[in-house]
């Protein structure tokens, strides 16, 4: 495909996203249905759609308008391309830019500060109140795409050997500060799922600021720990836990689905791990550290899920922090004597984090607070809170 085409095929994606549809969907049944497309095609036209989908805001201002045309007429102009050369009608282009399309749009420093950081406007005072001065920073990171981070699995591997062994089959990683299991790839992250060293086990992709809040809990205590993670999701947390020397580590998660590949990672990464379903969890307790990565806004998350950003509302985030509460309630009573209970979300709002922290102390006698943190995107990973109360 010429790069005028790849343009034409996220035009098209970028009108089904716009109209409501998922746009992972949206970009599978494409695949499915144009199979002449390659892989470095299809990755490419990901791009495009993603780029455009964390920048909806000031592509569409750039563009003239809030459709698949506009962003990607709004996202040429943001790079510096001329318009003109790729919608030219020829072969697979796009069609050729209308009068009204050749005026369009605003220059970028006619943007408004709001626009230009890609940010809705009633989430902007309480990401101000929550991120204080680096409010510019973050927005503006968030506008581009995540790194992308792997987990070395100290138990098959040092951080060394891994970025050695990721070397011979053409991927660039270095360590990264977040954790002592970090490591962020620099080169060649399309190849990792078919590498040795991830097929093997030496390496998980997990998100360095998500490999923080595991090594925050602190050291494995000697001897047995039962360990739940309670939100597990696909489980990265759970077995980085496993991995860091606590258990016996077990998993759940409301939507058991989303653990369907735990047994086999845990496998390929030389540990155990115990899945419990939804309803069956009190009779496997008490625990002595429960883990809970509540279901969240994702705000900090927005670089890797930028739809989030879009679809979230006030009603919506409201749901959310009572859910929150819910699964902070639940999630206390499996807790041992003496034992910990983490509360973690991708989040940057205060309301996601501090609030539900200060609210649960408030109703919940016989628990206090341990430690409490953030980790703020302008340090390489996603944005995550934590809080570490005891019993």
């Amino acid at each position: 495909m010429t790069p005028a085409a790849r343009i034409a095929a996220a035009i098209g994606l970028l009108d089904l996203w716009l109209g409501g549809e998922p746009a992972e969907r949206a970009l599978t049944n494409w695949a499915r249905a144009n199979r002449f497309a390659g892989s470095s095609d299809r990755a490419a036209i990901r791009d495009h759609v993603f780029d455009a989908i964390r920048c909806r805001r000031s592509f569409a201002a750039l563009g003239g308008a809030e459709t698949g045309r506009g962003l990607m007429l709004g996202a040429l102009r943001a790079a510096g391309a001329d318009p003109a050369g790729v919608f030219t009608g020829a072969g697979f282009a796009p069609a050729p830019l209308a009068s009204d399309e050749v005026a369009s749009g605003r220059p970028w420093e006619a943007l408004s500060p709001l626009e230009r950081l890609d940010c809705p406007d009633w989430l902007a005072p309480p990401l101000e109140d929550s991120l204080g001065d680096d409010f510019a920073a973050v927005m503006a990171a968030l506008r581009s795409r995540a790194p992308v981070f792997l987990r070395v699995n100290l138990g098959r591997a040092d951080r060394d050997a891994a970025v050695r062994a990721l070397a011979t089959e053409g991927i660039t990683a270095r360590p990264h500060p977040l954790a002592a299991t970090a490591l962020e790839v620099t080169e060649g992250a399309r190849r990792i799922r078919g590498a040795r060293a991830y097929v093997d086990g030496l390496v998980e992709l997990q998100d360095a600021a998500s490999q923080a809040v595991v090594e925050a809990l602190g050291p494995a205590p000697t001897g047995a720990a039962r360990t739940l993670d309670y939100c597990a999701g696909g489980g990265g947390k759970t077995l980085a836990l496993a991995a860091a020397g606590w258990g016996p580590v077990f998993a759940h998660d409301a939507d058991p689905g989303r653990m369907r590949d735990l047994p086999e990672r845990a496998a390929r990464a030389g540990v155990q791990v115990g899945v419990i379903a939804p309803g069956r969890v009190a009779p496997q307790g008490p625990f002595d550290l429960v883990l809970c990565d509540v279901p969240c806004s994702g705000s900090g998350a927005w670089r890797r899920q930028p739809e989030a950003k879009w679809a979230l509302t006030p009603e919506a985030l409201g749901r959310l922090c009572r859910v929150q509460s819910d699964i902070l309630d639940a999630a206390a009573g499996l807790v041992a004597p003496g034992g910990r209970l983490a509360y973690a979300t991708c989040s940057m709002l205060r309301a996601e984090n501090e609030d539900q922290a200060a609210a649960f102390l408030a109703r919940s006698p016989g628990w206090r607070l341990l430690a409490q943190r953030r980790w703020s995107p302008l340090e390489g990973g996603d944005g995550f809170g934590l809080s570490i109360f005891a019993r």
